[in-house]
């Protein structure tokens, strides 16, 4: 089976910080800030850059490193006004929220962002969020149980009148949404397990993976679209991946030798324990940060495992081998948000865009 499926181009993302702290778990500088009017300034560079994603991140209470946090989806909605282009993705946890009335808000998010509202089910890593706030906690197949539930109650709300479902976690009944979006919002699913690529591939839009290198994204690509074209559908697939590009390959990975050497130690291995027993508790141990190396939790979602490292030409290169395996969206971390986003817009986009153009000339065989 191959990856089947190259788009045309790559769309690129970045992750809203959202949360004080960065998106690495070190003591290294990070000139980049949690607050509003940043985060403002910054979407606008974005969409300026070539970004036509941005996904806001979801933590109710102080966590590894994430001392201080803004609610994902009015965050989300205030990066839309802000902006005319970029499209926004608000992380939810089901379990935390009622589906039919994330579906209401969408709704409105949609009709007042001209379309640009969409949603990323993450069916939840910390325990205590959900313990803390008086809510079961589920093991690792009953939350994506869940999610699945989840995702199907929001499509039929926002595309049909009259809404039945009867689920195990979730019951609706004679429910009509009005105003209906004018844009069907796009879903996500987050994870890397077994279930989540069943979930992404029956029910989302795009499945979003961790950071992964050319094997094991490819393994993801496969058996999602699998479970898409078993339903007659398409997916689209998301990757993570944290992005030091520099004028040499020297100066990117003494970056990344610093970010790892100043790691908060107590803080990550503090995320580790409460990650790895997700991905741990699936059968088959392919859940998310099952096998995570301490150096790969100092970015959070195993963002250096991409290795989107170097210099503008290696990362094009790295990222278009990625688009030959199946990748439609990089969904890039940066150190130094601000001017990181820019030096990536004008001198590694160009270099992608140019390789992309040569290989589409070519016809271009899926791996």
């Amino acid at each position: 089976m191959t990856t089947e499926r190259i788009a045309e181009n790559v769309t690129f993302a970045y992750w809203v910080p959202n949360v004080s702290g960065g998106l690495v778990t070190s003591d290294i500088e990070q000139r980049t800030d949690w607050n509003y009017e940043y985060n403002k300034k910054l979407a606008r560079t974005a969409e300026n850059n070539g970004f036509e994603y941005a996904l806001s991140q979801v933590r109710y209470e102080a966590s590894y490193g994430a001392e201080y946090q803004h609610e994902s989806t009015s965050f989300s909605l205030a990066l839309l006004l802000a902006t005319e282009r970029l499209k926004v993705i608000a992380a939810v946890h089901p379990g935390l929220w009622q589906p039919a009335v994330l579906a209401k808000l969408g709704a409105t998010a949609d009709h007042l962002s001209g379309g640009r509202f969409a949603v990323n089910v993450v069916s939840g890593w910390f325990k205590d969020e959900f313990t803390h706030l008086g809510e079961p906690w589920l093991e690792h197949d009953e939350r994506y149980r869940r999610s699945a539930e989840f995702l199907q109650v929001l499509r039929k709300i926002w595309t049909e009148d009259d809404v039945d479902f009867r689920g195990d976690f979730y019951r609706i009944h004679d429910f009509t949404l009005k105003p209906k979006p004018v844009h069907t919002p796009e879903l996500f699913q987050g994870g890397n397990s077994t279930a989540a690529r069943r979930n992404g591939g029956r029910y989302a839009d795009w499945y979003f993976s961790n950071g992964k290198d050319f094997d094991g994204i490819t393994e993801q690509v496969v058996e999602v679209r699998d479970h898409a074209r078993a339903v007659g559908r398409e997916v689209s697939i998301g990757l993570n991946g944290f992005i030091i590009a520099r004028d040499s390959e020297k100066e990117a990975k003494e970056v990344l030798k610093e970010i790892v050497a100043k790691a908060n130690r107590p803080a990550v291995e503090g995320f580790r324990g409460a990650v790895q027993q997700a991905g741990a508790s699936t059968g088959d141990r392919k859940g998310m940060w099952a096998d995570s190396s301490f150096e790969d939790l100092v970015q959070y979602n195993d963002g250096f495992r991409t290795q989107l490292i170097g210099t503008p030409e290696q990362i094009a290169e790295r990222i278009v081998a990625y688009r030959r395996r199946g990748v439609d969206l990089i969904l890039g971390g940066f150190l130094h948000f601000q001017e990181e986003i820019e030096y990536f817009g004008s001198r590694v986009l160009p270099l992608v865009r140019e390789i992309e153009a040569s290989d589409n000339a070519r016809e271009l065989t899926p791996v």
